[in-house]
């Protein structure tokens, strides 16, 4: 059976053998669900363009929209889609979320009580002109997700784990010394203004990938070390599992698949642990795209069929599973001091994670 990198490379050989369709202006439909969405949440909702980006003789902006406590001690968490403009799916994912609360806000009391003590944070089109285009990379031709200032000393995939050889190959990290894209600095501002500027907070990134499994991803991508708040991993897992016993995600460390350079959530991660005394847990759902291809192999013959459903149904029912996720998430970070490991729990807890994701037992 083939490896994760085996298939990705795979994958990219093929959608790369077909001409790189530009996707009309108006399709795209993403950003105009999106504007609906900010205009049905109102007076709740605090939406703001974070950046513009140039997509050939298009302008396209960048949101970040945001609602709840403003409480600087209050926790936050959030819900960000759309880094590969060619995984379609994770922006409508985080779309259909957003949509979900502006609806429930008409009548759902428990997600008022929500808000009053957590903050919610949506960027669902991180990468607005990829989308536009259908493209992984963004109009520059750089692979968001490669794209930050963090290097891995451990040997990476070639190519997958980032490059600096052209944009017009797969997984362009940039130019050496540059400066971060423009998309990846607004989400660092976000991140650092909603997020990390709070004692607890969440993220969760909503990616598909070429694999059979629906997996739960937390730092590292650059490094095979634990990172410092495996017992707070580890326990937000075993929550999860407690309330969903039937779930079939696949919880674990990015670096059990394959090691990367520049992954953004390393590189913001790493930032967090500036202040000791600060909790951000960064996740990102990588949804298995190899079953829908599965049940409809002809799939293959298109570039978005490889990374996203194509038939109507199919989308329907990736966004009713999804979506309990992440309500799950919100309500975990609104509940963190329930579940948090204690300093007496902790090592406990580090133990067993060790044992589960780092042990030759574990794998």
């Amino acid at each position: 059976m083939c490896s994760t990198v085996g298939r990705a490379l795979c994958c990219v050989r093929f959608s790369f053998a077909f001409a790189r369709p530009t996707v009309p202006a108006q399709e795209f439909s993403q950003l105009t669900d999106l504007k609906r969405i900010i205009d049905a949440g109102g007076a709740h909702f605090d939406a703001r363009v974070v950046c513009e980006i140039d997509a050939r003789d298009c302008r396209f902006p960048v949101y970040a929209v945001t609602m709840g406590t403003q409480r600087p001690d209050a926790p936050a968490i959030g819900f960000f889609g759309g880094f590969h403009g060619l995984e379609r799916i994770g922006a409508e994912v985080v779309l259909a979320h957003l949509s979900s609360i502006a609806m429930r806000l008409k009548w759902d009391s428990t997600l008022h009580a929500l808000l009053e003590s957590v903050r919610l944070v949506f960027m669902p089109l991180v990468n607005p002109g990829g989308i536009w285009r259908g493209t992984r990379a963004n109009p520059n031709g750089v692979d968001l997700m490669r794209n930050a200032p963090i290097q891995s000393a451990e040997k990476v995939p070639y190519l997958l784990g980032g490059q600096r050889i052209s944009p017009r190959l797969p997984w362009f990290r940039g130019v050496e010394g540059g400066v971060m894209e423009a998309e990846n600095r607004a989400v660092c501002e976000v991140v650092d203004a909603e997020l990390l500027s709070r004692p607890f907070s969440i993220s969760v990134d909503c990616h598909s990938g070429f694999g059979a499994s629906d997996r739960i991803w937390f730092p590292y991508a650059h490094t095979r070390e634990p990172i410092a708040h495996l017992a707070e991993m580890h326990s937000l897992m075993e929550i999860f599992g407690e309330t969903h016993s039937n779930h079939r995600y696949i919880f674990e460390p990015q670096s059990r698949q394959y090691l990367a350079h520049g992954d953004v959530w390393d590189y913001l991660y790493r930032r967090s642990l500036q202040n000791e005394a600060r909790v951000f847990l960064p996740l990102t759902l990588e949804m298995g795209s190899w079953i829908w291809v599965k049940k409809n192999p002809r799939q293959l013959f298109s570039r978005h069929g490889i990374f996203n459903p194509l038939i109507a149904h199919r989308q329907q029912r990736v966004l009713r599973r999804h979506l309990p996720l992440l309500d799950f998430f919100a309500r975990a970070a609104g509940s963190h001091q329930r579940w948090v490991p204690s300093a007496d729990a902790r090592e406990g807890h580090r133990q067993r994670a060790l044992q589960a994701w780092y042990s030759a037992a574990g794998k």
